[in-house]
Order: C-alpha cells, then sequence, then structure tokens
C-alpha cells in the first residue's frame, strides 16, 4: 500500500484537476452567453474546492482507489445556469454543455504534446516514473471524462446536445428519461469506452509514447 501512495496521490490531483477545468468551463461559458450565476457564485475557477462533491469528488474516487479497481469513477457540482438570462435560450445550453468536453480534450492534447516533447527530448526509459504516470493519467482522465460526458442522456452533457437536434416528442421522451440517466450511462460506459479505448484513446497514448 505503501508503495502504491505516490501513484495514488498523482492519480487523484489529476482527477481533481480535470474535473475542476471541466466545470470551469461550463461556468465561463455561461457566462459569456449571458449569465453570470456560476460566475457569481465562484464556479468559473480552477480553485477545485470550489467544484467539490462531497460524495462523487472526494468519498467515491478515493475509495475506489484505496479498494485498487482498476478504474476511476465520480463527478463534480454541477455548474447551474439560468436559461432566462441566456442570449438564445435553445443554442446557448449547447455551447454551455459542450465547453466541459471540449476543455478536457484540449488538456488532454495539450498533455500528448508535452509528452512528445519530453520523450524526444530525453526518452523513454529516462523519464521519471511518476512523471511518465502523470503524463500518462492527465492524457487517459480527460479523455475519458470528454467521452463519458458526450454520452446523450441526462444529466451528461451530450443530452442538451441532443436535445437540440430533437423534435418535440423527442425532447420530451429525454426529459422522461432524465431520472434514468445516469444509471443508462454507467451501462452504456463500458461498450463506449471499450470503442473510444481501441479506435480513439489508445492511438492517442500510443503517438504520446505512454503506451501501457
Amino acid at each position: 500500500m505503501a508503495s502504491d501512495l505516490p501513484m495514488m496521490i498523482v492519480g487523484y490531483v489529476c482527477f481533481l484537476f480535470s474535473l475542476s477545468i471541466h466545470e470551469a468551463a461550463h461556468a465561463a461559458m455561461a457566462d459569456r452567453c449571458g449569465d453570470p450565476s456560476a460566475r457569481l457564485l465562484g464556479r468559473a475557477t480552477l480553485n477545485p474546492l470550489a467544484h467539490i462533491d462531497p460524495i462523487g469528488t472526494v468519498l467515491m474516487p478515493l475509495l475506489m482507489m484505496f479498494s485498487h479497481l482498476p478504474f476511476l469513477f465520480g463527478w463534480a457540482k454541477p455548474v447551474p445556469f439560468n436559461p432566462r438570462n441566456l442570449h438564445d435560450i435553445r443554442r446557448d445550453p449547447v455551447f454551455i454543455a459542450i465547453a466541459g468536453p471540449v476543455s478536457n480534450l484540449l488538456l488532454a492534447f495539450l498533455f500528448v504534446f508535452i509528452s512528445r516533447i519530453l520523450i524526444v527530448t530525453i526518452g523513454t526509459i529516462e523519464l521519471p516514473f511518476l512523471l511518465g504516470f502523470f503524463l500518462y493519467y492527465m492524457i487517459v482522465i480527460n479523455l475519458v471524462l470528454a467521452v463519458f460526458n458526450i454520452i446523450p442522456v441526462p444529466p451528461l452533457d451530450g443530452h442538451h446536445v441532443l436535445y437540440y437536434f430533437l423534435p418535440p416528442s423527442g425532447q420530451q421522451i429525454l426529459e422522461r428519461i432524465g431520472p434514468f440517466g445516469i444509471i443508462i450511462a454507467i451501462f452504456a460506459a463500458k461498450p463506449v469506452f471499450k470503442i473510444a479505448f481501441s479506435v480513439f484513446i489508445d492511438p492517442v497514448l500510443s503517438f504520446a509514447g505512454l503506451s501501457m
């Protein structure tokens, strides 16, 4: 357990920072679209304390890490917005929703770029293990967050995009499944991630020089 502790700390820091980026992006986009609610609540910040949910950000991830489960699951406090303040009440929720996954994609590719530079400069063999693990986890957790959040069921970000393109009857169906959305997303996550890793995440890691 003691030998795993540094990796667990690094992994949790990566997870916390990635969630903070995601939620801050939602808040910043909502403010840009005309609703300052999240910004006034202090959510347009990278400070993780502003986004922590006691169960989803602390208890569940830490329990999973100490149980040595092969995956990590959690969430932050959702960022609120008032549709009545938005410039376009139909379109802007889509922009607010996709800002989170897009921020995770950008962060992942930033660390792909950093990894490539380091490996070209000092080589994979000389790369300190914890640094390699940090780079690997920052890429993986951000790609996973992006992929998971675009699953088009409430309360995930992807449902706002789907809602925009649906006719009224389809929007009503999406609203009805809302209470069961997270359960559907959890069951859908395994096949979604299996495809995502094989066609997207693994090739990205290979390009970054961090395949494990």
